[in-house]
């Protein structure tokens, strides 16, 4: 059982556990409050009418009757004129009758005038009582609304977002560390840092979090806007990609209560969220920055292949540049053995010797060029060796023949 004290009677009653359990749910609901002031205003509203309409029926129906009973005077007077003109006898039986009357009627008056004097402090004591319900309602949903904002969902709202987290740590989040920023060094710190890993320990996501709570009877209202830029510099003091500002702050705001607020344009990768969005969020960002990680191992997949390739293609390349350079020395010593044997026949042993020196040439570039096989080319190739031996056993099997 649970005991709740009236904060304006002092007076003190108990509920149950379930009962209490509905009344934190109750306020801690938007539409609850909106409920509840739509609620009181329609009540207000309504008993100011009623009081309008009964202080009005009254008024007429108090006029009416003042106005009959002096009417009634009225006559009588005339009455009492008309026979004191005619008979002095009955004029003054009349008239004793009429005096009698007119005090009766004076009496009758002076009645309905205390009734509806009466009726009037009455109305204003139920509006007075309209008024004080209203009070007492408002003052019993701020004192609830402060209990929620700062132990209804846990000591506080740091203690909160560690509860949420870790109820789901090892089956949402194994790899990851998630606690309290207890580094001072920078001079400043946040409160809590979130950093998740891949199964080979490489960091792929990093937030920064900072948590403000703030009760109805705070004398200094703070803004989240008031805390983003120190909470951008612990971002990167950090080394977090991410920053967020879990907040209870500006509770009437239609904008922080609509969902998660995109700050980015004030700040870099910087969100505002209610701390019903904590785990959501956390969750939409590690599996964004999760496909990341995916798309750039495949894009390193791809560029190695593009690596084998491309040293395949460096090695025929180097193969052709040997074999032309070769050629060129041989086919140049040949020209000039050539033309010495035209110039001078004295210089026939140079030339020859230089047609031997050309044959070497061109003997060892042959040996080059015939030593070259799909073995060697994709020997630090694995890549290009795979993709021929896709295309059939036969060509390198006799590539290797003919090596041997």
């Amino acid at each position: 059982m649970n005991q709740i004290t009236c904060p304006h009677c002092n007076k003190a009653f108990t509920v149950d556990e379930a009962g209490y359990a509905a009344i934190l749910k109750q306020v801690h609901d938007k539409e609850f409050e909106k409920a509840v002031a739509d609620r009181l205003k329609i009540a207000e509203e309504a008993k100011k009418n009623e009081i309008q309409l009964a202080e009005a029926n009254i008024r007429q129906a108090q006029s009416e009757a003042i106005q009959k009973k002096e009417l009634e005077i009225a006559n009588l007077k005339a009455s009492i004129e008309a026979v004191q003109n005619s008979k002095t006898a009955e004029v003054a039986q009349a008239v004793s009758e009429a005096q009698l009357k007119a005090v009766q009627l004076e009496s009758e008056v002076k009645r309905l005038k205390l009734e509806k004097d009466n009726a009037e402090k009455t109305l204003v004591t139920k509006f007075e009582t309209v008024i004080q319900f209203k009070d007492e309602e408002i003052e019993r949903y701020k004192n609830m609304k402060l209990q929620l904002s700062t132990k209804g969902i846990g000591e506080s709202l740091e203690v909160h977002c560690q509860n949420e987290f870790n109820k789901i740590r090892s089956a949402a989040f194994p790899k990851a560390f998630f606690g309290k920023d207890t580094d001072k060094s920078t001079g400043s710190q946040g409160d809590f840092i979130f950093r998740d890993f891949t199964d080979q320990g490489v960091e792929y996501v990093s937030i920064m979090f900072e948590m403000k709570n703030e009760a109805d009877e705070t004398k200094s209202k703070k803004k989240n806007e008031d805390f983003l830029a120190e909470l951008d510099k612990d971002r990167r003091e950090k080394g977090c990609e991410y920053a967020i500002l879990v907040t209870m702050l500006e509770i009437d705001s239609d904008l922080y209560n609509s969902g998660i607020v995109d700050v980015s344009h004030i700040y870099p990768k910087m969100y505002i969220i209610r701390p019903q969005f904590f785990i959501p969020m956390i969750t939409l960002l590690r599996n964004a920055a999760l496909k990341t990680v995916e798309a750039k191992n495949e894009l390193a997949i791809i560029q190695a292949q593009n690596i084998d390739i491309t040293t395949f293609e460096n090695d025929i390349l180097t193969v052709k540049k040997n074999f032309n350079r070769n050629y060129k020395l041989a086919a140049d010593k040949y020209s000039d053995a050539i033309k010495e044997i035209d110039v001078a026949i004295k210089k026939l042993q140079d030339a020859k010797e230089s047609l031997m020196g050309s044959e070497r040439n061109l003997r060892i570039a042959n040996d080059k060029l015939e030593d070259l096989s799909v073995k060697k080319l994709t020997r630090n190739n694995p890549t290009m060796k795979a993709r021929f031996e896709a295309l059939g056993t036969s060509e390198v099997d006799s590539d290797e023949s003919d090596e041997e």
